[in-house]
C-alpha cells in the first residue's frame, strides 16, 4: 500500500502522515511508547525497515546484529502484507515501562492475520525502544 505524505496517516490519527508518523521516521523521537507503537505500525505500511530496525529493543526477540539479513526479512513480510486498520485498545504509562494493547487487522498474502498484541516498551536514556509481546491471533 503506498501512501502519499498527504494521506490519512495509516496509525489511524486523522493527521497527515507528514505531520503525524513521517515526523518520527525522519527522526523526531517520540514521545511515550503509545506514540512509538503508532509509528511502528506506519512504518510497516510504508516499508520503512530501516525505523523498525532502529525502535527496537536490543532484547526483542527479533533483534539481531545482522542488519542486512533483518532488513531483508522486515521488507518481505512488509512485500506480502496488506495492512488495514490499527485500534488502540489500552495504553498503560509509567516513567521507564509502558504497555500498548493493540488489534491490527493484517492480510498477509490474502489470507487474514489478524491479532491482538500486548506490546511492553522500555525507555533507555529518553528514547522508547519496543521490547516485547504477548500476541493474540484471530479477529
Amino acid at each position: 500500500m503506498a501512501i502519499s505524505v498527504n494521506d490519512k496517516c495509516p496509525c489511524g490519527s486523522q493527521i497527515k502522515y507528514k505531520k503525524c508518523c513521517q515526523v518520527l521516521h525522519k527522526g523526531k523521537i517520540a514521545v511515550n511508547a503509545l506514540e512509538l507503537m503508532k509509528s511502528r505500525y506506519s512504518a510497516y505500511v510504508v516499508k520503512n525497515v530501516k525505523y523498525i530496525m532502529k525502535t527496537t529493543h536490543i532484547n526483542n526477540v527479533d533483534y539481531t546484529s545482522d542488519t542486512k539479513s533483518w532488513s531483508w526479512d522486515l521488507l518481505e513480510f512488509c512485500n506480502h502484507s496488506e495492512f488495514k486498520n490499527l485500534r488502540i485498545l489500552n495504553f498503560e504509562e509509567s516513567k521507564d515501562i509502558s504497555y500498548v494493547q493493540f488489534h491490527a487487522s493484517i492480510f498477509i498474502n490474502s489470507k487474514d492475520c489478524s491479532f491482538t498484541e500486548n506490546s511492553k516498551f522500555i525507555k533507555i536514556n529518553d528514547i522508547w525502544y519496543y521490547h516485547s509481546a504477548q500476541i493474540q491471533e484471530g479477529k
